[in-house]
């Protein structure tokens, strides 16, 4: 079964409280995770950000619609009651309970008018959604970023070698290695092959080298395991240990075995690795609009 909507999981809500007690989010959670049979699997499935379950996440915005429509009352933090009208709701019984549903209540009306997210439609042409604002949010930048990696990568294809050979030295500084631009510049030479073939500094005194193999190829293009083999011979001859081969296409999977069979680290980035890395260091993109979230802060509110 798949994991239930958020607005599946409100009738169930206001069922568990109706026998008046109150009750523990984390008691609901369990309560409609035993109603809806979920999997384990499914129970842990997570937002892109990793920091919340799915179906927690959905419970938490069940209960925070049945709260603003005065269904449910939160009287202690991290607990819900019934109301009277909650009740009265169930006296009726209802199907389901939905937004439209919701929307009877003038208390839930003033909520969805005060949200900067609610589009304002007549009643009867609003549907069932199947996402929180977490979810929509999350889900939306996580759609956003994965069409920025495709533009990014396009967009390098597009400039030349001599191009591609500053953005790698570039991405390097930008993560903490060859020191200064400059020093990073200077440790880099050219191989000829459109690629960079060189030293960078491992830290900022020069302590370490790390040799760098990249590889501007097209998607079709993978990098197969005899050009990592020849990246590692070319550390034997120079007695080094540590080596970066990045290339704009894909590492085949002998390539990737053949890494974790030799003492020598050596890291393989490929075309979707080093677009993650140009927008986590802001390297070749620029911020358009940042959106802040914020909580309620519990700390504030306890008197001493």
């Amino acid at each position: 079964m798949s994991i239930p909507k958020y607005d599946e999981l409100m009738l169930p809500l206001l069922k568990l409280a109706s026998d008046r007690s109150k009750h523990t989010l984390s008691e609901a959670i369990e309560y409609l995770r035993q109603e809806f049979g979920l999997s384990e699997e499914e129970y842990r499935d997570m937002l892109p950000s990793g920091r919340q379950s799915r179906f927690q996440n959905r419970v938490g915005w069940a209960r925070t619609y049945l709260n603003k429509a005065g269904l449910l009352m939160i009287p202690d933090r991290g607990m819900m009651e019934i109301t009277q009208r909650g009740i009265d709701v169930l006296k009726r019984n209802p199907i389901s309970i939905s937004k439209k549903y919701l929307l009877e209540f003038p208390e839930f009306m003033a909520f969805q008018s005060r949200t900067p997210s609610a589009v304002t439609v007549e009643a009867n042409e609003l549907t069932s959604e199947d996402k929180t604002p977490e979810e929509s949010l999350e889900e939306g930048c996580a759609e956003f970023r994965s069409q920025l990696k495709i533009d990014l990568l396009d967009r390098i294809k597009e400039e030349t070698p001599d191009f591609f050979e500053r953005l790698v030295v570039d991405l390097l500084v930008k993560m903490g290695y060859g020191g200064s631009r400059k020093d990073a510049g200077r440790a880099v030479g050219r191989s000829g092959d459109g690629g960079i073939d060189g030293v960078i500094k491992d830290d900022r005194l020069g302590l370490e080298v790390i040799y760098i193999q990249a590889k501007r190829w097209k998607d079709s293009n993978s990098v197969g395991r005899p050009e990592v083999q020849k990246f590692a011979g070319s550390l034997d001859m120079h007695h080094a240990s540590k080596g970066v081969f990045i290339t704009t296409s894909s590492f085949s999977k002998e390539a990737l075995d053949f890494v974790t069979m030799i003492e020598k680290k050596i890291v393989l980035i490929d075309g979707e690795m080093l677009a993650e890395l140009m927008i986590d260091h802001n390297l070749g993109v620029s911020t358009v609009s940042t959106y802040e979230i914020k909580r309620i802060d519990s700390d504030y509110f306890i008197e001493d």
